[in-house]
């Protein structure tokens, strides 16, 4: 057990990972996993599993914020959601009980590349749009299933990589705003982080004292992220998330 000022920064800590959570649409997970590893020295599967704890209450209540601003197409949601569960198991399975040391960088790749395509939409993508402003969808909602399956996979895999995944493909396959992609990711992961913490947990690799304190600090600063998000402009809003990203994978492969 930490003791009262260990736990006192993980509040703090869970805190800020709540707000760019919220901010972002991704639950603050796959900020928190960067950190847990870098500076509290945990390996990726432990990291993974603990950063789940905070994750749960900071999706839900991120989604039922970002739902309550109009932001999630509620039969697309019902689609992901549905079709991300069981192949979260399957993630999750994989990371527990197959992957090896190799799952950071791994996980560094990941973000990396997420970091360059977000950039690259930023940079190419919405010129002079303003923010709210819908693109044009190219699939019809149906084949969202597809990105929730694909999604559930990553999300057992990385903690909660499937948000991520999905917010560009909602985005430029199906016309959402960058703040509606955000919305519908969450609805992705919501019930897939129950199968994704109780898969993790059996397996040995979730640290409750740091993951409690991580959901405490959470849930009072998610639903803050979320209406900054609703102010920036989506341009702004894509260029930060990348640079965050860029910041952890480089430093995922840079550590020892």
């Amino acid at each position: 057990m930490p003791d009262v000022a260990h736990l006192v920064l993980f509040v703090v800590l869970g805190g800020v990972l709540g707000a760019l959570g919220g901010l972002f649409g991704i639950g603050g997970g796959l900020l928190a996993i960067p950190v847990l590893v870098l500076f509290f020295h945990l390996d990726e599967q432990h990291a993974q599993g603990t950063s789940l704890v905070m994750v749960v209450p900071n999706v839900m209540i991120g989604l039922w914020d970002y739902a309550r601003r109009g932001s999630v197409d509620r039969r697309v949601a019902i689609v992901l959601a549905g079709c991300a569960v069981s192949f979260t198991f399957v993630g999750a399975l994989y990371a527990t009980h197959v992957a090896g040391p190799g799952l950071r960088y791994q996980f560094g790749a990941f973000t990396g590349a997420l970091a360059i395509y977000f950039a690259y939409r930023a940079l190419t993508d919405a010129k002079g749009r303003p923010n709210g402003e819908r693109p044009r969808a190219r699939l019809a909602w149906g084949w969202t299933a597809i990105v929730g399956a694909l999604g559930g996979v990553l999300s057992g895999l990385f903690s909660v990589g499937g948000a991520v995944f999905a917010v560009p493909f909602l985005s430029l396959l199906f016309g959402y705003t960058q703040t509606q992609a955000q919305g519908l990711s969450l609805a992705l992961v919501a019930p897939g982080t129950i199968v994704g913490i109780v898969t993790y947990a059996l397996a040995g690799d979730v640290d409750w004292w740091i993951g409690i304190p991580l959901a405490v600090g959470g849930t009072f600063t998610v639903r803050y992220g979320v209406g900054l998000a609703h102010h920036l402009p989506e341009r702004q809003l894509r260029l930060l998330f990348c640079g965050l990203l860029a910041v952890a994978s480089v430093a995922l492969f840079v550590k020892p």
